[in-house]
């Protein structure tokens, strides 16, 4: 690839197209071909971290099996971009379906690309707001593929720009407000943290470490790193976790029209199962 400016590591066609298959054998993400500056800007920096001098020898490393290699060559080529309610109709909907379902059960949901957590925090507040923090059971399951984001999601502490938007009432509410030299952060209390699982899953595995029945699915914005094969077979695998009125929320720029033998659009980006498929 040509560049006005020198490298300080040669980065040939050749490697790009490696790594652009080892990424989505290992995570299933389709690299375009117009992503070849930000793979250069964010793999030198494993070269200089681990002191290899060429994106060869680099790969040759991945290639040979190994794992803390792999994981950082993965958290690296990840894209997380969240924030508090993003996409704030969908938790509208999520309370109401939540409302709906028989008050004398648990409710179990699954937030599959959690980030750095706080899209299945919000998931949290939702599911509070909606039914009381009294003795209703709702266990939330949050995954991601990036173990350093599962580790900021794990401890809940966010700058307090990050809830800036947020009612102050609701603030008041989750979160506890640090002192002295920490005083730009928020904490989440641990009883909304007690909620919620935090796991890494790739969603490529051949098999999740989720039990059916969910009562909801959330699964935005990040399809489109995968391409239509690799969607098609996580939604296929997605309808026998959930329940026979369970919901599946997607992305808003992402449709699953493709999988309709699967997933009917319900609205607003929340699908629902079209058909009990065969083999439940």
């Amino acid at each position: 690839m040509n560049s006005a400016h020198p490298r300080e590591f040669q980065f040939t066609d050749q490697d790009f197209q490696r790594i652009r298959k080892l990424i989505h054998q290992h995570a299933g993400i389709a690299l375009g071909e117009n992503k070849q500056e930000l793979v250069y800007s964010r793999l030198a920096r494993r070269l200089r971290a681990t002191g290899i001098k060429s994106f060869g020898e680099y790969l040759d490393l991945l290639q040979c099996g190994d794992e803390v290699e792999w994981e950082s060559f993965t958290n690296s080529l990840t894209t997380n971009l969240t924030s508090f309610f993003r996409e704030p109709h969908h938790f509208s909907l999520l309370g109401e379906h939540l409302r709906k379902q028989d008050a004398a059960r648990p409710l179990t949901l699954w937030c599959s690309a959690c980030s750095t957590g706080e899209e299945a925090y919000s998931m949290a507040m939702t599911a509070v707001e909606t039914l009381g923090g009294g003795g209703r059971q709702v266990h939330i399951i949050a995954s991601d593929l990036d173990t350093k984001v599962l580790q900021t999601a794990r401890e809940g502490r966010y700058r307090v720009d990050a809830v800036a938007k947020l009612p102050a009432q609701q603030v008041e509410r989750f979160f506890l407000h640090d002192t002295g030299e920490q005083a730009d952060f928020v904490r989440v209390r641990p009883e909304l943290q007690r909620m919620i699982d935090f796991r890494r899953i790739n969603l490529l595995d051949d098999e999740w470490p989720i039990h059916a029945p969910l009562d909801a699915i959330f699964c935005r914005n990040v399809m489109i790193y995968f391409d239509k094969p690799t969607q098609l077979a996580i939604l296929k695998k997605f309808a026998p976790l959930l329940r026979d009125n369970g919901l599946l929320f997607a992305g808003h720029s992402e449709n699953f029209y493709h999988a309709g033998d699967w997933f009917k659009l319900r609205g607003h980006t929340v699908y629902e199962l079209a058909v009990r498929p065969q083999g439940r």
